[in-house]
């Protein structure tokens, strides 16, 4: 049964109450977290009712006006419920992160960019205003050209300049299908050239790539298009988020395989059509090739047949609860950096020196904010408004998700040698991911004096900062996490044991990021 679309006066009633609760924070100055229910950041996390303001309530798309193509979500509208919701009317979002359960909120405070991202940028650029509960407790509106400063301040803040507790997003025309082309190259120089080719035509709607080994990178370019090729069968059109499906990369890596080996054509490029939705969430299932390396550590059978029978612990967000709860996160690398083209043989280079791990998501993102400095100059990521200090518009993304030491100090070693890399290139890395910035390393890559005058000038000041929520690992809120998870010390470090108590705790599903405080905390955040 669907659920009636809530009124806006339903949404100002739990909008009012995270303000009381925030200004009840702010007269004491106790500095809060935020529980939106989920989360798809790799980070330690560790709250407790006591100090968290509860917004996971705020997760409805409340309209979808079709004559400006906009629609107006609540923060924890995660993207397969908006993409549903304008899909009815014909309209796609910009820009759809390619993870359904990554909520709008969560692309506007942590900066995520996807395949259609070369053109409009992250996903915050798609974002035409907020609405923001202030650190003082205070309700305001932000957008372009209203409080630039404060909109711009709270894009990529992660919370740290307010709550944002609705958002409007911009829309496209949707059509029914996406016409895939791949094309195959024998390394990254000759690949990195393709996609800039193919980001220069207007006609182009997507486009992303694989490496799946340093001579086989496939580079994949999407066109919306609403009816399919003469001699195209509907039966031929690919599907990739049903249970008996094939996992979009290993579709891929499968074809490219083919067209390697063809005797009429080696090497040429094919063309197929996906759904529209299944093109979008074509990553979810494997969390793009993430769950691959869950059955090298549970010993398991990689096949057809076991992916269809663990398919419901296949999908991101549940592997993110059992990666939550069982540590392991600290033995992988999970990072997404963007190094300019330039760079991209070198860097490569050096991810195969340093780790080896294969495949690679290569995504260019255009960080380039059109509104120029005197807009959009603003916060964190200020230097993207200028040309003179971000000389490339576009970067390019590698996705590096493989595995690490399992010696803790070692992990963080190579998270750091990694860190210091993209950044010696002129590159940039997504926080949502663990960090392992000293403050100032922080806070000399990324722009401390105009996102401190947002903080100053909206009451932020007082609360932690960005550094302090994602720009380094606190190794007590670390232990913490694991006493919190209550995992039997015998399986701690225990292969499998210690992965199979993640897939126990996603298997049982329920909260998996609100610790237990005092019963008056828990009331109160379970009321907002």
């Amino acid at each position: 049964m669907q659920r009636p679309l809530p009124t806006m006066d339903a949404h100002n009633a739990a909008v009012a109450r995270i303000s009381a609760r925030v200004q009840t924070f702010y007269e004491q100055k106790t500095p809060f977290r935020l529980y939106h229910g989920s989360t798809n950041s790799t980070r330690a996390i560790s709250r407790s009712a006591s100090n968290t303001v509860d917004t996971s309530a705020l997760n409805h798309v409340l309209s979808v006006d079709i004559a400006r193509k906009t629609a107006l979500c609540e923060p924890n509208v995660p993207m397969d419920d908006l993409l549903a919701a304008t899909l009815k009317h014909g309209l796609v979002p910009l820009i759809v992160m390619e993870l359904p359960s990554i909520t709008v909120g969560g692309g506007f405070s942590g900066m995520a960019g996807e395949s259609s991202s070369f053109r409009h940028g992250p996903f915050d650029s798609i974002v035409s205003s907020i609405e923001i509960v202030l650190p003082n407790g205070d309700v305001t509106t932000a957008s372009r050209t209203e409080r630039a400063d404060l909109f711009w301040g709270a894009a990529c803040a992660f919370g740290t300049l307010g709550i944002v507790t609705l958002l409007e997003v911009q829309l496209r025309d949707a059509a029914d299908y996406v016409e895939m082309t791949y094309f195959p190259f024998p390394d990254i120089t000759a690949a990195s050239a393709k996609l800039q080719e193919e980001t220069a035509k207007p006609e182009v709607d997507y486009v992303d790539a694989i490496a799946f080994s340093p001579s086989n990178i496939v580079v994949c370019v999407g066109k919306l298009v609403n009816t399919l090729p003469r001699g195209v069968a509907q039966s031929a059109v690919k599907r990739y988020t049903r249970r008996t499906d094939p996992w979009y990369y290993l579709d891929v890596q499968k074809s490219a395989a083919a067209a390697a080996h063809s005797k009429s054509k080696p090497g040429e490029p094919w063309t197929d059509h996906v759904a529209i939705a299944d093109y979008l969430f074509r990553w979810d299932r494997g969390g793009f090739w993430v769950a691959r390396y869950a059955y090298t550590y549970f010993f398991a059978p990689f096949n057809r047949i076991t992916r269809a029978v663990l398919d419901r612990f296949m999908h991101a967000k549940v592997m993110y609860h059992a990666l939550h709860k069982s540590g392991l996160s600290d033995q992988y690398i999970i990072q997404d950096v963007g190094v300019p083209y330039r760079a991209a043989d070198e860097f490569r280079g050096w991810l195969d020196a340093n780790f080896n791990i294969y495949p690679l998501w290569l995504c260019p993102i255009k960080i380039r904010r059109d509104d120029g400095p005197e807009v959009a100059g603003h916060g964190l990521h200020a230097d993207f408004a200028d040309p003179a200090k971000t000389p490339e518009p576009i970067l390019l993304n590698f996705g590096v998700w493989g595995p690490a030491s399992t010696r803790y100090e070692t992990f963080v070693r190579q998270n750091r040698d990694l860190e210091a890399k993209v950044h010696s290139l002129g590159g940039k890395k997504t926080l949502y991911a663990q960090n392992h910035y000293t403050r100032d390393e922080f806070w000399g890559w990324y722009n401390k004096d105009k996102y401190d005058r947002v903080r100053v000038k909206y009451y932020a000041d007082w609360m932690p900062d960005v550094w302090d929520k994602v720009g380094h690992v606190d190794q007590e809120a670390r232990r913490r996490r694991i006493a919190e998870s209550r995992m039997p010390k015998a399986l701690q470090g225990k292969r499998p044991f210690q992965g199979l108590y993640g897939v126990y705790k996603a298997w049982r599903g329920g909260d998996y990021l609100l610790g237990k405080g005092k019963a008056v905390g828990v009331q109160e955040a379970k009321r907002e």
